[in-house]
């Protein structure tokens, strides 16, 4: 599951574009027992989620024009110029070109040949989340793509990814895993077809992000209570745990996972 001892290709950051962020700092913390805290007026609006004191994300309002409400994965990477030309060359396009943002680390914007959009993080005197997995985090990344193999090839390309499959009820499943570390404790995410995820499908490509909650079912009664909506109701994985897939009031998607204890 994921750490905060990133390696090349870890998810290391993880961020909420919102057009009314007041509002998204309501629900979050409502949801999750979520703090705001801002990055300061230089930052643009732009501040962290934090739990306990520990950074579990980030928010900011939408910058690119015709945006939607949506969570960003960002993954590490020690040479965002080399990750961002091998981007270019796997079909993929860069949306933002890379930045200095306030000698944090450096930042980059891409969507992959699919559709589904994603960022990139060089680490300067930020390295990225200071909590995950734990109760109220991130713990684990999702990929939904028309062409699994297809994207497992792209990204691997980026950042030399492992993958291994797993049959799972009405598809198969690909798991991935950084390319350093035994390759099961390395595991991060996965790859699922599109059509056959949350709901019966996704309407486009995108990467969701799993939080780890203790009561699933709890969680989702709060989201709806706050103006967030069911897209998949609470259910039950074999091996994996009890999930469940939400959009918050503006329609930002993130899913639940409350793992079984043998993961």
């Amino acid at each position: 599951m994921l750490g905060t001892d990133f390696r090349i290709g870890s998810p290391n950051w993880l961020d909420l574009g919102s057009p009314d962020t007041a509002a998204a700092t309501g629900f979050y913390g409502s949801v999750f027992g979520w703090d705001f805290v801002s990055a300061g007026p230089e930052a643009g609006g732009y501040g962290m989620f934090q739990r306990d004191g520990k950074t579990v994300a980030g928010l900011g309002p939408l910058s690119e024009e015709g945006a939607q409400s949506a969570w960003m994965v960002h993954f590490m990477s020690p040479d965002i110029q080399s990750t961002v030309q091998a981007v270019r060359d796997g079909g993929g396009k860069i949306r933002m070109e890379p930045m200095d943002v306030m000698g944090e680390g450096w930042l980059t914007q891409a969507t992959d040949p699919q559709g589904a959009e994603f960022a990139v993080w060089q680490p300067g005197k930020t390295s990225g989340l200071e909590l995950a997995s734990a109760e109220n985090s991130l713990l684990w990344v999702e990929l939904h793509v028309p062409d699994p193999t297809a994207a497992i090839s792209f990204y691997e390309k980026l950042f030399g990814w492992r993958s291994q499959e797993m049959e799972a009820p009405g598809m198969t499943y690909r798991v991935l895993s950084t390319k350093e570390g035994d390759q099961q404790q390395a595991s991060f995410g996965g790859v699922a077809p599109m059509g056959e995820g949350a709901g019966g499908g996704v309407e486009k490509p995108r990467w969701v992000p799993y939080f780890h909650v203790t009561d699933v079912d709890a969680t989702v009664g709060s989201a709806q209570e706050k103006g967030g909506s069911v897209l998949m109701p609470a259910a039950d994985v074999p091996d994996v745990g009890r999930i469940a897939w939400l959009a918050d009031p503006f329609g930002a998607q993130f899913a639940l996972l409350k793992p079984n204890p043998r993961m």
